[in-house]
């Protein structure tokens, strides 16, 4: 039995929120926004108001997380807030609704779930000691060139042999908020920030279509800080975000390879590649696969569209792309940017899912999954070697750069 509208509240009101879940839902029937929370209040009213202007309900602003999840046309929770607040928040929103305070459907949680595994593990067994339904929000597996290509290829693999390798990479210039930049508060750096979407994009493309039959074996990682802890720049980020990337950097550059067992004993590859120091024209996703006999590839920066700006309209040009580097000159521009990085098709399929009780596709433990991984990652370059999956001891692991112990130096 369906419900016939589902009333979402968002906690978090940053950048994610604002610039992608919410405009998703102009595209998605049965669900409208009800209540946006975030601490600084200003910043929930202008995501409400942008949201009342669209269309896509009436939502009201509050700065208590508790009021969010009491009020009634709140049905489930986009949970967007930052990662050092994750644990607290889901733990709250438990409490609200152990004390009868709140009837909720379900609970949605951005990427990563947590910064460790044993945080991750405490979201999915709070979550679990409730009846709600739950998602894990990863939006790249929802891209509709990745779904597309993925459909193309693995109906090729039925004659040919299922695909051995897939490559993701996503890099751009740096976080726009300030927590990001704190390995404590975020987790690390851009391993944990961006990797989560790779491990997981490159297991959806690896895996049939009628499910996951892949076993991660090993894990190899290499990590630096190959920008941010330069001279001028390591000024930037202490006078900008409060952060010491002298003395205490997270990495800005990562790469990682998963290798993954079939049901029939052959070896298939993930690989992963993230920076926060790509200086282009915006936010860059590319990803392959790649078989016996075929391949594909999609890039995000390859839109078919580009503009240019002369010199004296710079300061005019506006927004073209996430991460945009550049107001003058060349620029690729994405046509519908929200729809080619597969938030609409996420939002919907997990509405979908919540009004008929469901979990969604990727629930909370495809996100304790990728967070064992991108652990994993984090051991295998502290050790500098490749890590057996069943062998990393990751209860109580937390990464060197979020313990404020991480050398950049690849030689040392």
């Amino acid at each position: 039995m369906s419900t016939e509208r589902l009333g979402i509240g968002f906690v978090g009101a940053g950048f994610i929120t604002r610039e992608f879940h919410a405009p998703s839902l102009a595209r998605i029937r049965h669900a409208d926004a009800a209540c946006v929370m975030n601490p600084t209040r200003r910043k929930a009213e202008d995501v409400a108001a942008s949201l009342a202007a669209a269309d896509c309900g009436d939502p009201r602003a509050t700065s208590d997380l508790r009021d969010l999840v009491a009020d009634p046309g709140v049905d489930a929770v986009w949970v967007t807030s930052p990662n050092h607040t994750r644990v607290e928040t889901v733990r709250t929103i438990v409490d609200e609704l152990e004390q009868g305070r709140a009837e909720l459907t379900g609970i949605a949680i951005e990427k990563p779930l947590a910064r460790t595994v044993e945080e991750a593990r405490t979201v999915v067994d709070l979550v679990e000691s409730t009846d709600l339904a739950h998602a894990y929000l990863e939006n790249q597996v929802y891209m509709p060139g990745v779904e597309r290509m993925k459909d193309l290829l693995w109906e090729r693999a039925g004659a040919a042999g299922r695909p051995y390798l897939a490559r993701a990479a996503e890099e751009h210039a740096g976080p726009h908020a300030s927590w990001f930049w704190d390995g404590e508060k975020q987790g690390g750096g851009v391993l944990n920030d961006m990797m989560c979407h790779s491990h997981k994009v490159t297991h959806h493309l690896l895996s049939p279509p009628d499910g996951d039959d892949l076993t991660p074996k090993a894990v190899a990682c290499d990590l630096s800080t190959l920008k941010w802890g330069r001279e001028g720049y390591a000024d930037e980020l202490a006078d900008e975000h409060g952060v010491d990337y002298r003395n205490a950097p997270a990495e800005d550059y990562a790469r990682a390879t998963v290798y993954y067992e079939t049901p029939g004993g052959e070896i298939v590859v993930g690989e992963a590649t993230n920076s926060w120091c790509f200086v282009g024209t915006g936010l860059r996703i590319s990803i392959e696969l790649l078989g016996p006999e075929y391949s594909g590839r999609v890039d995000t920066l390859d839109s078919g569209t580009d503009v240019f700006v002369a010199p004296a309209e710079a300061e005019d040009a506006g927004y073209a792309v996430e991460k945009q580097q550049a107001t003058e000159g060349g620029m690729d521009v994405l046509g519908d940017e929200g729809n080619t990085y597969g938030y609409p098709a996420q939002n919907r399929h997990v509405v979908d899912a919540f009004r008929h009780g469901e979990n969604a596709r990727e629930d909370l433990h495809d996100g304790l999954e990728v967070v064992e991984l991108c652990m994993a990652s984090y051991l295998a370059a502290e050790r500098g070697e490749r890590v057996a999956v069943d062998d990393a001891d990751l209860d109580g692991y937390v990464p060197e750069p979020a313990r404020g112990a991480f050398d950049p130096d690849p030689l040392a």
